[in-house]
């Protein structure tokens, strides 16, 4: 059925697609009105010329008779520059109402699907000369676009593509990319992102095509508190990255540095790490504590754990039993005045002997905990070097601690080599 029409309003004009028509009236038995008038004129069947699709798009349609309409829409990246729609006309000679549209890649603009992708002008032919275009990624608060590129060539170091976490030209640039090479992926921030492009006037090349999708901008777990420890980093966005230090006297097991990753469930790029403190190590800070394996918590298995402190020539080193919380038979701590077992031994150290004080007479010092009891404990040895010298005055040897008098050992090295400075033990 064509139509079905009724009341006053003149109906639009009817191209039938038979040789036949058939008309039908109807009135009822009240009112009467003056009916219609209608006029009708012989045409020819012959269909519009099938309209061209236009490059990088597509058509919808397969029916070119009178009043047939064709659908075209554009490949992603690339504007409709034309109509939509476009309808075959009645007439002596068949044609379509508008010529088919094109599908264009622009300079610039503003894009805010959920998803897209972004071409240079031209694309996939070369970019013309002296462009500059920019788009701005604008999606909801709480989104920031991932962004890939599938395809790149521009002119080396001259025509060239920035990348903006944000909407303006003084926002943090996230990449600017010129030559051959593909650029790794992108992860904006901001709910914004802005994208342009430079070409100058020598050589033009295909350009680039990006696509982008958005992501919720949710942070990963916050990694904090972080036990023995302490986490540096400005935030824990994705793309963002947290930097992982251990207190002194504990060592950093697994990565130091850990990214929050893209992805459906946020989360780091590898597990936490831990501050633990080791069974025995080498130390060569100046100053510092060395704890029982596994402190604060008490310290398990049987074991013995040897550390050696080495500060530099010319320093001794103080050692404080701060905390000393062992089983009272079978578990010690023997300290001797070097780097190896047989030196002089400064002592052997007990639960019995918490809060004592050693100085060294060497620039080394080795300790070793020993354990038999079957329950556990923990200790606490605080460390610094200092530097011994003879004071004129009382007529006796006094200690300097290196870190308020940090160079005297080393200038009464270098100036006065027959008094070298003296250690003794206490």
């Amino acid at each position: 059925m064509l139509g079905s029409f009724s009341g006053t309003t003149v109906p639009a004009l009817l191209n039938s697609t038979s040789n036949q028509l058939y008309l039908h009236f109807y009135s009822d038995i009240s009112v009467s009105a003056a009916g219609f008038h209608l006029e009708y004129k012989t045409v020819g069947l012959s269909s519009c010329p099938e309209p061209a699709v236009p490059s990088n798009g597509v058509k919808t349609g397969e029916r070119y008779l009178v009043n047939d309409v064709v659908s075209f829409q554009c490949e992603p990246g690339y504007a409709l520059q034309g109509h939509a729609h476009i309808s075959c006309m009645p007439g002596t000679v068949r044609r379509w109402n508008y010529p088919p549209p094109l599908c264009i890649a622009q300079c610039g603009g503003t894009v805010e699907e959920m998803e897209g992708v972004i071409l240079s002008p031209g694309f996939p032919g070369n970019y013309p000369s002296n462009m500059d275009c920019s788009w701005k990624i604008a999606l909801p608060v709480g989104f920031g676009a991932h962004i890939q590129f599938l395809n790149f060539s521009t002119e080396p170091n001259h025509d060239y593509i920035e990348i903006r976490n944000g909407p303006y030209e003084t926002s943090r640039m996230m990449g600017r990319f010129s030559g051959n090479e593909l650029p790794s992926s992108l992860l904006s921030t901001s709910h914004e992102t802005t994208v342009y492009f430079h070409s100058d006037h020598s050589q033009n090349r295909p350009g680039f095509k990006l696509e982008y999708q958005a992501y919720e901008l949710q942070e990963c777990p916050d990694p904090e508190p972080f036990a023995n420890g302490i986490v540096r980093g400005a935030g824990y966005n994705v793309g963002q990255s947290v930097t992982f230090e251990c207190l002194p006297g504990y060592q950093l097991t697994g990565h130091t540095v850990l990214t929050c990753q893209h992805g459906t469930n946020r989360n780091w790029d590898h597990p936490l790490p831990k501050c633990e403190v080791p069974c025995g190590g080498n130390i060569t800070s100046s100053n510092g504590t060395v704890y029982s394996p596994g402190f604060p918590s008490p310290y398990s298995s049987s074991q013995d754990c040897v550390w050696l402190i080495t500060v530099p020539i010319g320093h001794g080193v103080r050692l404080n039993l701060s905390l000393l919380q062992t089983e009272p038979s079978g578990d010690f701590i023997t300290i001797w005045d070097g780097p190896q077992q047989t030196a002089p031994r400064l002592g052997v150290f007990t639960r019995s002997m918490a809060k004592k004080t050693v100085h060294s007479s060497s620039n080394q010092v080795l300790l070793k905990f020993h354990r038999d009891a079957a329950t556990g404990g923990i200790f606490a040895i605080a460390f610094s070097d200092h530097c011994r010298y003879f004071n004129q005055k009382s007529g006796k040897l006094d200690f300097i601690p290196s870190s308020t008098w940090g160079q005297l050992c080393e200038t009464l090295h270098r100036s006065l080599p027959h008094l070298r400075p003296q250690f003794l033990h206490l």
